[in-house]
Order: C-alpha cells, then structure tokens, then sequence
C-alpha cells in the first residue's frame, strides 16, 4: 500500500484505458481537496482517497473477513472509514467516462443561466462550476467533480422516457464538456435506466464509486 500519484493522475490514466495493476492492492492518495474523499475500485486494484493514516488504512483492511478484491468496497470497513472521517455517503456508483465529441449536440438545449432547477441545486452542494441545459423533456448537467474532473448528469421527465432521451442527454454532455477533457458519470447500480442510457452513449466502466459526503 504506497503513497505515490495523485488522484488526478490516476484519473486521468483510467480515462485513456490505463488502469492500476490488478495485483489485489489498495493505493492510498491524499485527497485533492477537503470535500474529495472515499474509495474507487477498478479491477483487482482499489484507491482510497482520503487524509487518514494510510497505516490505519492498511490495519483495518487486514482485518476484514472477506475476499480482499472486495475489501475496500465492504460494508465493515466502509463504516470504519466513515466513522473515523465523520462523513456520511449516499451509495456505490458506478463510475463510467467518455471521450469528448467534436460538434453540436445531437438535440436542442437552452442554457439555463442561474436557474432554480433541483438538480443544479443538489449538484452546486457537491461540485464546482455547475451549467445545466434544458431540453424538451429533460436537463443535462455539467460541472467539476472529485478532483476536478468533468462529471455529468441526466434527468428525463417521466412522460418522456422509453423515447431515447436519456442516451441523447448523455451523448450532448460529450459534445459540452470543454477543452477536450473526458466527461465522467456516477450511475446508481440499481437505476438499470441510467446505466443503461449512458452506456448506449459511450460511456465506458471503469469502476466503482464510494464517495465519502462531508456533514
């Protein structure tokens, strides 16, 4: 368990199809700021982004009774680390990423310029420079996430799904994200229709996402 690469960095190497080693470790980083913290788990190789001691990392996940590929992701330890940080997290994602493509998006969107919409609301909680567009039928967001990266999110209207809007909100995030950065997106395992859309778009898997939420 090393101290090396910054989180960015290994970021950044997953985007472009180039993952840590699958030899069952765990790389421990620092965080790439006070609101970043929590766990990704790509194959057979886990990153703990956090500021605790990496050797309180190290014991607590040695003590696990599971399957070690799968310690990092396991409830018992998951709770030790949000005890020890005072943090508190919503769910697994699962963490997916996409290349940007050239050109206008494939509907009409409206920005959204300081709009009261509840899903830039709830992303301005979490993330930096939120833009939102407004399609017929949906939003697409755009911001900075977990140290720094682009990260995107859809919502599609009830009355309108099952038409294809989701892929469509999730391919214009390609075509938004600037200065030819990769776009990321955290699906829920369970929300089959957001994996689902997202994938049919071109975002790859990559991982697993625990994020750990500072209360």
């Amino acid at each position: 368990m090393t101290r090396g690469r910054t989180l960015g960095d290994i970021l950044d190497a997953a985007a472009r199809g180039h993952f840590p080693s699958p030899d069952g470790g765990t790389t421990v980083v620092p965080q790439p700021s006070h609101r970043d913290a929590g766990v990704i788990a790509f194959t057979a190789h886990s990153v703990v982004f956090t500021d605790e001691d990496p050797e309180w990392v190290r014991r607590t996940l040695a003590v696990l009774d599971c399957d070690a590929l799968a310690a990092t992701m396991n409830p018992r330890f998951l709770g030790a680390l949000l005890d020890r940080t005072r943090r508190s997290m919503d769910t697994i994602d699962l963490l997916t990423v996409a290349t940007p493509l050239a050109g206008a998006p494939p509907l009409e969107l409206i920005e959204l310029v300081d709009a009261d919409h509840p899903r830039g609301d709830r992303a301005r909680k979490r993330r930096d420079d939120v833009r939102i567009w407004a399609a017929d039928g949906g939003v697409v967001v755009l911001d900075r996430g977990v140290a720094g990266r682009w990260e995107t999110a859809i919502e599609v209207d009830e009355g309108c799904r099952h038409r294809g809007l989701g892929r469509a909100l999730a391919t214009a995030a390609r075509h938004l994200v600037p200065d030819g950065q990769p776009v990321w997106s955290q699906q829920a395992a369970g929300n089959a229709r957001s994996v689902r859309a997202f994938q049919a778009a071109g975002f790859r898997p990559v991982g697993a996402e625990a994020l750990l939420l500072d209360t």
